[in-house]
C-alpha cells in the first residue's frame, strides 16, 4: 500500500481541490500521512496568485525535494525512494516550464487532473512513468518529470466526486463554481482556472443537504472565483464576462441557489464568500435578509474607490455606483457585516487616488477590511502598465491604510461591548461570530467549558484589537 503526504496551500477555493486530491487517493486504496518522512510520495497543491504565494510554493516543493534527496543518499531509505507531485494553479499557469523552475519533481498536473492523481502516483511506482491511457505531454528522454496539464481547464466536481475533509469537522467549504469570466487587469485567475462554469442548484443542495444532516456539519461556506456570477454562464440571453449590474433573468442564480440552501433542514449557517459588487442586486439583497441560514455577512472585494483605478483595473464599477451598492446593503440587510479588500501602489495610483481611498474606508467604516500592496503579475495588463509605483511607496501607503484601518477596528470593537451574540465554537475558548469567517476574520473568545462545534450565545465583555471577549448569555 502506498502512503501519500498532501501539502495543501492558498485559499479555501484549493482547499477545496485538495480535498478532491485526497478523496482520490483514499478511493485507490493509498494511506495518507501528515509527515512527509512516512510518505512515499507527496502532492503539493500549489497557489500561484501573486508573488508571496509563489514563494511559498517554490519553498514547499523545494523542502520535499530535499527530503527526496536526502532520502536518495541515506543507505537505509534508498530503497523507498520519494515522489513528488506538485498540482493545481503553478502547474497550470507555467504549463512546460515548471520542469525548470521546480527540479527534481516527478510529475506535474493541472486543474483538469485533480482527479486522477491516484492513477498519476501508481505510475510513478510502476516500470511505465506514463499512466496508461494519458494524452498529455510528458518529459522529454533523460528527464525525471512528466507533465500532465490540459490547457483551458473544465472540470468542476459535483456532489458525487470522493473528497476528504480539511476543515474542522463542522465546518465545510462547498465550491459552487469554478473560472472567471472578468478580466480584471492585475488578476491571473482566468488565465489559470479558464472561464466560468457553475454546478446546478440540485448538486449543490445534495451536497449541502449531507454535509449538514450527516455529517454534522454546522457551517457552510460557499466558495467560487466569483460566486454572484453562479448561473450566469447558463443565461442564454447573457454573453459571458459582458454582464454588469443583473437584477434578474433567466435560468439559475446565486439568489435561487440561497434559497433552496435555506429551505434544507437542520441548524446550520450558510456563509457566502467572493461576491463581485457589479452582480449585486436588489433580489440577492433580499434574499440575503430574508433567508435566516443565510448569515447576514457580506465579502465583497471592492479593490479601489477612485473612478480612475476602478477603470485602469477593469473592475466594471465605479466609485459612485459602490457608494450607493453599500449604502443599499447596509439597509436592506439588518445587522449585515461587510467585509472587503483593496490594493494600493496599483499602476498611476496618484496620491489624489490613495487620499480618496482613505476617506472612503475613514467613511464606509467597513467591518473587516484586508489591504494588499500590489503585485505584478506575468502575463496580466497591468504588468505592463506604465507609472509602475515603487515598492517603498507602496509600502508607505499600506502602513498607512493599516493604521488607519487599526483605529477604525479598535472604535468598532469598543462599540460592541454588552452586545448579545450568536456563535459557532471552533474550539475550547474560540468562537466566531455570524461576523467572522474562518481565517480571515476576528475571534470571538468564550468559556472554554462551551463545546467545539455547538452554537451558544453569549455576551460581549471586552475586546482586543480585532477580537471580542464574551461570556455565556
Amino acid at each position: 500500500m502506498l502512503t501519500v503526504g498532501i501539502i495543501s496551500l492558498g485559499c479555501p477555493k484549493n482547499q477545496s481541490d485538495s480535498e478532491v486530491l485526497i478523496g482520490n487517493i483514499l478511493d485507490a486504496g493509498m494511506r495518507l500521512t501528515a509527515d512527509p518522512r512516512e510518505a512515499d510520495a507527496v502532492v503539493v497543491n500549489t497557489c500561484s496568485f501573486i508573488l508571496d504565494a509563489r514563494k511559498e510554493s517554490l519553498g514547499a516543493v523545494r523542502e520535499m525535494v530535499r527530503e527526496a534527496r536526502r532520502r536518495a543518499r541515506s543507505p537505509r531509505e534508498r530503497s523507498r525512494p520519494l515522489k513528488i507531485v506538485v498540482a493545481g494553479c503553478m502547474p497550470q499557469r507555467y504549463g512546460e516550464s515548471v520542469r525548470e523552475m521546480m527540479p527534481g519533481v516527478d510529475a506535474f498536473i493541472g486543474i483538469d487532473e485533480l482527479g486522477k492523481i491516484a492513477g498519476v502516483i501508481a505510475a510513478l511506482f510502476a516500470e511505465n512513468p506514463v499512466p496508461a491511457g494519458t494524452p498529455p505531454k510528458t518529459a522529454a528522454a533523460g528527464t525525471a518529470s512528466a507533465v500532465f496539464i490540459s490547457k483551458n481547464p473544465k472540470y468542476v466536481p459535483d456532489w458525487e466526486t470522493s473528497r476528504g475533509r480539511l476543515t474542522l469537522p463542522h465546518i465545510a467549504n462547498v465550491k459552487i463554481a469554478e473560472g472567471c469570466n472578468h478580466g480584471c487587469a492585475f488578476c491571473a485567475i482566468p488565465g489559470i482556472r479558464g472561464r466560468h462554469r457553475s454546478r446546478s442548484v440540485a448538486d449543490i443542495a445534495a451536497e449541502v443537504k449531507t454535509l449538514v444532516q450527516k455529517n454534522g456539519v454546522r457551517e457552510i461556506n460557499l466558495i467560487a472565483q466569483d460566486t454572484t456570477y453562479f448561473g450566469m454562464d447558463t443565461w442564454k440571453s447573457v454573453r459571458a464576462g459582458r454582464t454588469t449590474k443583473v437584477s434578474s433573468g433567466p435560468g439559475e442564480s446565486l439568489a435561487t441557489l440561497l434559497r433552496a440552501l435555506n429551505r434544507i433542514r437542520g441548524d446550520f449557517w450558510i456563509r457566502v464568500f467572493y461576491t463581485h459588487p457589479a452582480h449585486w442586486s436588489d433580489e440577492l439583497i433580499s434574499v440575503f435578509a430574508k433567508c435566516k441560514k443565510v448569515v447576514p455577512y457580506v465579502d465583497i472585494p471592492l479593490q479601489h474607490i477612485s473612478d480612475a483605478m476602478l477603470a485602469a483595473m477593469n473592475r466594471e464599477t465605479d466609485g459612485n455606483y459602490i457608494r450607493e451598492l453599500i449604502a443599499k446593503i447596509r439597509r436592506g440587510i439588518p445587522g449585515v457585516v461587510i467585509r472587503s479588500t483593496f490594493i494600493v501602489g496599483f499602476p498611476g495610483e496618484t496620491r489624489a487616488d490613495f487620499e480618496e481611498l482613505k476617506a472612503f474606508l475613514a467613511e464606509a467604516k467597513f467591518d473587516r477590511v484586508g489591504v494588499f500592496r500590489f503585485s505584478k503579475e506575468d502575463g496580466t495588463p497591468a504588468e505592463k502598465m506604465p507609472s509602475q509605483v515603487a515598492p517603498a511607496e507602496k509600502m508607505r501607503r499600506w502602513n498607512e491604510t493599516m493604521a488607519l484601518l487599526q483605529q477604525i477596528s479598535r472604535e468598532r470593537m469598543r462599540s460592541r461591548v454588552g452586545e448579545r451574540l450568536r456563535v459557532l465554537v471552533d474550539e475550547p475558548g474560540k468562537a466566531r461570530s455570524a461576523g467572522d469567517g474562518f481565517e480571515v476574520d476576528g475571534l470571538v473568545y468564550v468559556p472554554k467549558s462551551i463545546p467545539a462545534g455547538t452554537f451558544a450565545d453569549v455576551v460581549v465583555s471586552g475586546y482586543k484589537a480585532y477580537d471580542l471577549i464574551a461570556k455565556k448569555a
